[in-house]
């Protein structure tokens, strides 16, 4: 049987009403959505299903470290969060400045470190050679960046902005447009990832991934925000992203996907 849109929304509606429910019945608030959150299907499919492997670090602390990427053989330099400066000519779309600050539970900057992005491009394909949506590519657009945060915490980018795309799950699916966020911490280990969304996005009640995250604060905490301060003259336009790592006002990360 092809499953249809309408079938996702009425699984969405039947899992928001659940979650209100249990709310109502005492029941805490969900600031992660469920790994097994059934209208995204690969959830089903992608969550651990068995505990963790225990390495013995005692015997060696880096052991764990030994199969795991390198951030890349150079240093970070002054076009990495950059995407518009990446190639010989200049990348088609909207430009837009992303910036924000990483934060811990207590709002205190989490300094120094490294805040990866990846994208796709204007027309809503990513330069990936899994890619199945039939979109143009740019040949002036990879769409990977990388930034380190400041003493503030602050982070900032220059990309274009993203289109949406076709993921296939079902009938009609579009992802709504996003940029993908990777947070590294201090080693491979502690790496997070997470999704920015742009905001009055019209898939937001159809997408069933950025729905996996059912408490609705939770939700709009991955939505940015226009800000005219960030806007370039002539240039870009603007907007502001806080990434908080923990606490009741953590951002969803895609933990276990």
């Amino acid at each position: 049987m092809t499953l249809t849109q309408h079938d996702i929304d009425q699984e969405i509606a039947a899992r928001h009403a659940a979650y209100e429910q249990r709310l109502a019945d005492g029941g805490p608030v969900e600031h992660q959505p469920r790994r097994d959150y059934a209208p995204y299907r690969s959830s089903m499919l992608r969550h651990p299903q068995q505990p963790p492997v225990t390495i013995d670090v005692g015997k060696d602390p880096e052991l764990v470290e030994l199969s795991s990427p390198a951030f890349g053989e150079r240093d970070i330099t002054e076009i990495d969060n950059d995407l518009t400066r990446q190639h010989d000519g200049e990348p088609i779309g909207e430009r837009i400045t992303v910036s924000g600050r990483l934060l811990d539970r207590d709002g205190r900057p989490v300094r120094g470190q490294l805040v990866e992005i990846w994208q796709a491009n204007s027309a809503g394909r990513y330069a990936h050679q899994r890619e199945q949506h039939d979109a143009p590519l740019d040949p002036n657009f990879t769409g990977v960046g990388r930034t380190l945060t400041d003493d503030d915490g602050h982070y900032r980018f220059t990309t274009v902005q993203p289109g949406p795309y076709p993921w296939r799950q079902h009938v009609n699916a579009w992802r709504p447009a996003h940029i993908h966020f990777s947070l590294f911490g201090t080693a491979f280990t502690q790496r997070l990832v997470t999704q920015m969304y742009f905001p009055s996005d019209p898939l937001f009640p159809y997408d069933p991934i950025i729905q996996s995250v059912t408490d609705d604060a939770a939700r709009q905490r991955l939505v940015a925000t226009y800000d005219h301060s960030l806007s370039v003259p002539e240039f870009s336009m603007g907007y502001h992203w806080d990434i908080v790592l923990d606490g009741p006002h953590a951002t969803w990360i895609e933990e276990g996907r």
